[in-house]
């Protein structure tokens, strides 16, 4: 499939997924969930979805929840890319540490 289309399909589904996660997280006060970045398959059977979760110490039980979820948060996209897409793919989802690793260089660096 065409890399023009695929990063188009990425762009669609991070930002439905970033919008789903941000009304899932407001009953919850001081937490933050976005979507970091979003890998699609060649096929588009699978994506990967790298969330980012502030504060990082809830990080693996907000991870294991949203795995729990998957299937209400595929029915979920499903709802709101029907029109754009025939086939929703399977979603797995991984914790982006990227700012935790950038945080603990500074710290390293200004020692």
């Amino acid at each position: 499939m065409d890399r023009k289309r695929l990063e188009k399909i990425e762009r669609l589904i991070q930002k439905e997924l970033g919008d789903i996660f941000q009304k899932q997280t407001q009953a919850m006060p001081g937490t933050l969930i976005s979507v970091s970045r979003v890998r699609v398959s060649a096929d588009l059977s699978v994506t990967k979805a790298y969330l980012s979760i502030f504060p990082s110490g809830k990080g693996k039980e907000l991870i294991e929840a949203i795995r729990a979820n998957t299937k209400a948060i595929r029915y979920d996209l499903g709802q709101r890319v029907r029109t754009q897409l025939r086939h929703i793919p399977e979603l797995t989802f991984f914790i982006d540490d990227s700012l935790d690793y950038i945080e603990n260089i500074d710290k390293l660096l200004n020692r």
